[in-house]
């Protein structure tokens, strides 16, 4: 059996976690403006653009190098969470699993934190673990904090 594993980072922010769960379930458009030196393109394949079960592709830069992601989203209305389902893409090339999953915890009146969990499993033992995705996905969330509070 490959080796798996969890990683799990708060990001704190600035403004609502309402605002900002909105920003990354229903707005994903925005982001190759809002953020364009990370995210180039989001395309929805299958379903709304928010809706639960819905599939995207994400094009995106890491490390200096055009990657593509494609994912199937879950969304918790209630505990304000989206996960995102790795499905193709670069990434999927080295993991069986890659899971990223975003809980918006209110803090304060004006505050909140991003609690991001990467769920993974290596396809063999042989590739590498996916720790420097997790530092993209933290530089992703606290790189959009600036856009949503402009919003």
């Amino acid at each position: 059996m490959a080796t798996s594993g969890t990683y799990v980072t708060e990001v704190p922010l600035k403004g609502t976690a309402e605002k900002h769960y909105k920003r990354w379930k229903s707005e994903n458009h925005v982001f190759p403006d809002a953020i364009g030196h990370h995210i180039q393109g989001v395309t929805v394949h299958e379903g709304e653009s928010d809706s639960h079960g819905s599939i995207r592709s994400w094009n995106y830069t890491w490390d200096g190098k055009e990657e593509v992601f494609k994912e199937k989203r879950e969304v918790d209305e209630e505990k304000l969470t989206l996960t995102l389902r790795g499905l193709e893409g670069h990434v999927m090339e080295q993991l069986k699993v890659y899971d990223v999953i975003y809980q918006f915890i209110p803090k304060t009146e004006d505050t909140c934190a991003c609690k991001i969990t990467i769920v993974w499993e290596k396809r063999n033992d042989d590739s590498p673990e996916p720790s420097t995705y997790m530092k993209f996905v933290k530089s992703l969330v606290a790189d959009m904090d600036h856009h949503v509070n402009k919003a």
